[in-house]
């Protein structure tokens, strides 16, 4: 069966300050696929991905034209609309950062973070939440005795894992990574892949990428930036 179109990108340009960083781009994304997103340093690929989600908007000097359009809960979404709630595409669209970010707490908080954002007070919930988050990252039976202890404390691939399993517990239907790998040594970087490939079961993956290995493993499309412009989408 054909999968649908979930993201649509319409012209879309940006600049920072008088430097212009994306110009003119018009691509569409597949849902429960994983897009790569390659080209050489510096070219725009992290600001793509920040202009799904609005990450950019509250950068000074920062300016956006075009249209976004994103297929949320089985609706079409203007994601720019000045009715559509930021917090609310947020919790739709999760992203992934190229170095681990785990906050200074331990990790049962950290995983439960977002739910507690959200206003969620449902203790039972929020342990089932985090015990199934953990577990679609294969980082439950490593941590599993040890919740309460500091994330700092975990390795540079499970950190990385438990910024995945915190993305994921809010039921994102798009995630977004930004070189999730780069900071990883071989194993864990493999390990990753993995957990990517499975993911894509459940969530539409855009992952900037700058290992062309990589990308052959795991892409199901790929879109290439060059100058700030889409040279072509590569299937």
């Amino acid at each position: 069966m054909k999968k649908s179109v979930k993201i649509t990108v319409s012209s879309l340009s940006f600049s920072y300050h008088d430097r212009k960083i994306l110009r003119n781009i018009s691509t569409t994304f597949t849902e429960q696929t994983i897009t790569a997103i390659i080209g050489p340093s510096g070219i725009g690929k992290s600001t793509l991905l920040c202009c799904l989600n609005r990450l950019w908007e509250n950068i000074p000097g920062s300016r956006m034209s075009g249209r976004v359009q994103i297929k949320l809960k089985g609706r079409q979404h203007d994601i720019y609309d000045k009715s559509y709630p930021v917090s609310q595409l947020r919790r739709q669209v999760g992203m992934v950062f190229q170095n681990p970010n785990p906050l200074p707490m331990s990790i049962k908080r950290n995983i439960a973070f977002p739910l507690k954002l959200a206003g969620e007070k449902n203790r039972a919930l929020i342990e089932d939440k985090i015990e199934e988050s953990l577990k679609a990252v294969t980082l439950w039976n490593e941590v599993r005795d040890r919740l309460d202890s500091n994330a700092l404390s975990l390795s540079g691939g499970q950190q990385q894992r438990l910024c995945l399993a915190r993305a994921l517990i809010l039921d994102p239907e798009i995630l977004l990574l930004d070189e999730p790998t780069s900071s990883l040594d071989s194993r864990s970087s493999l390990q990753i892949e993995e957990l990517l490939l499975n993911l894509k079961k459940r969530c539409t993956l855009l992952v900037v990428s700058h290992y062309r290995d990589q990308v052959k493993r795991i892409a199901d499309d790929v879109v290439e930036l060059a100058g700030g412009k889409l040279i072509q989408p590569q299937h």
